[in-house]
């Protein structure tokens, strides 16, 4: 495994790689991770982890986003990968995202180990999102690097059904692309203290409480939960909205507060900061409504799944609702729709038996399709279906469809009706067969 990020980390893509790693490991394999020189200090039972040195300049914390650090960093990856590779006679060569990639790729080349990239992203969305100037020539770069960058790989993983039509225009061969989304450890979620968190806040048993958990930065649009937070206290005057963040950015953290005193809302909004992965059960179980806001997410919220882990009603912007079905099991509310978004909350803060039907029909629909052992055994039925002669795959489709699915855009089996005609749909859900869509 090739992690460009501190690690290991419980939070966002960090976490997911941690919690993948434990996976094979349990299943036998022998998993090794190169990564940046930083990292919490504790150990992965089965998993050995690799640091690149330090490097001259790569000092100071690690943010989202571009930076020199991580640049610094980046360089450092490429001996360290090789060395390892060729050290502990890799088999496979696994990199997540884009600066892991073209490390794996110099390794590649150095020691004649097939790639598999790991697609979370696309960069011609996300790095507009960080201020970078000019926009256009800066989405131009990201489209460019979502051009090429994959290429290098013998076969794709991709998280999402949209990441992966996207690369297919980019000219990418769609027979050499496969959708896994990330997993979920469930019993991480289960038991949560939720009077814990209420009692550490000031906040009543019966105080409504709607929830976001993650990251502050602009291409998570906070803006538009912040927007909608009027129209919710309209209805429901006591509400608190709880932004819960593992890693501080004050930029961010100001502009949100500054737009919630605009519209006189401030003392509604509470942002928790540095919040621990362990901590995060607690939170999610004083939530009454956990949000995702971002309407443009190519990848996959591992948020989301987090959330449906939890049992949590949960209100998404369609962009992020991979996998939840609006009125069987989350509210799917339209991009960029501050209207729509608080009408979701609000309709969910009004009716408790709605929540409850919500969040236990997203626990159950987690089982099969999104829970590690399923997941990490899709992979590793990838992983043995890489010719290291030839670096080439040839998919079995038959053996790929006993693990992962075809597409995992959910549909509902039957529907009652529009919107109009009533919220909750009865299901259940379905997926998409392997072996009956096109790789």
């Amino acid at each position: 495994m090739v992690a460009a990020c501190p690690f290991p980390a419980n939070h966002g893509t960090p976490g997911a790689i941690r919690e993948l790693c434990i996976a094979l490991a349990e299943k036998g394999h022998e998993v090794h991770v190169v990564t940046y020189p930083v990292g919490d200090p504790v150990e992965i039972e089965g998993v050995h982890i690799h640091r690149a040195p330090r490097m001259p300049l790569g000092g100071g914390d690690i943010k989202i986003g571009p930076s020199w650090q991580r640049l610094v960093h980046d360089a450092g990856l490429v001996p360290k990968l090789i060395s390892v590779v060729r050290k502990y006679e890799i088999d496979v060569i696994h990199a997540h995202n884009y600066e892991a990639t073209i490390a794996g790729a110099m390794a590649k080349l150095a020691t004649s180990r097939p790639l598999v990239y790991n697609g979370i992203n696309s960069m011609a969305d996300e790095l507009p999102t960080y201020g970078l100037k000019p926009a256009a020539l800066v989405r131009t770069a990201g489209a460019w690097l979502d051009r090429w960058i994959p290429r290098t790989a013998d076969a794709l993983l991709l998280l999402s059904d949209e990441l992966k039509d996207y690369l297919a225009t980019m000219g990418i061969q769609r027979d050499r692309m496969v959708v896994i989304p990330p997993g979920i450890m469930m019993d991480a979620f289960s038991g949560g203290d939720g009077a814990r968190v209420r009692a550490r806040h000031g906040l009543a048993p019966d105080q409504p409480l709607v929830m976001y958990t993650g990251a502050l930065e602009r291409f998570q649009r906070l803006d538009l939960l912040v927007r909608a937070m009027p129209e919710v206290l309209a209805n429901h005057p006591r509400a608190v909205f709880m932004l819960v963040n593992n890693i501080p950015n004050p930029e961010a953290r100001e502009a949100l507060l500054a737009l919630a005193r605009a519209s006189g809302a401030a003392d509604r909004l509470r942002i928790v900061e540095s919040v621990p992965f362990s901590e995060l059960p607690d939170h999610l179980a004083a939530a009454d409504v956990a949000v995702v806001p971002r309407p443009a997410c190519p990848g996959f919220p591992i948020k989301l799944l987090n959330y449906m882990a939890a049992g949590k009603a949960i209100v998404s912007a369609e962009g992020s609702a991979k996998s939840i079905c609006h009125g069987y099991d989350g509210y799917v509310a339209k991009n960029e729709d501050i209207d729509d978004l608080a009408a979701g909350i609000n309709l969910l803060l009004r009716d408790p038996e709605i929540r409850a039907t919500l969040g236990r029909r997203a626990r159950e629909s987690l089982a099969g399709v999104y829970d590690w052992d399923t997941i990490a055994s899709g992979i590793v039925c990838l992983y043995e279906q890489i010719d290291r002669a030839s670096r080439g795959v040839r998919l079995d489709r038959r053996q790929l469809g006993r693990y992962l699915k075809g597409e995992y855009r959910p549909r509902l089996a039957s529907r009652s009706g529009s919107r109009a005609a009533g919220f909750l749909q009865p299901g259940p859900i379905e997926y998409p067969d392997f072996g009956e869509c096109h790789v």
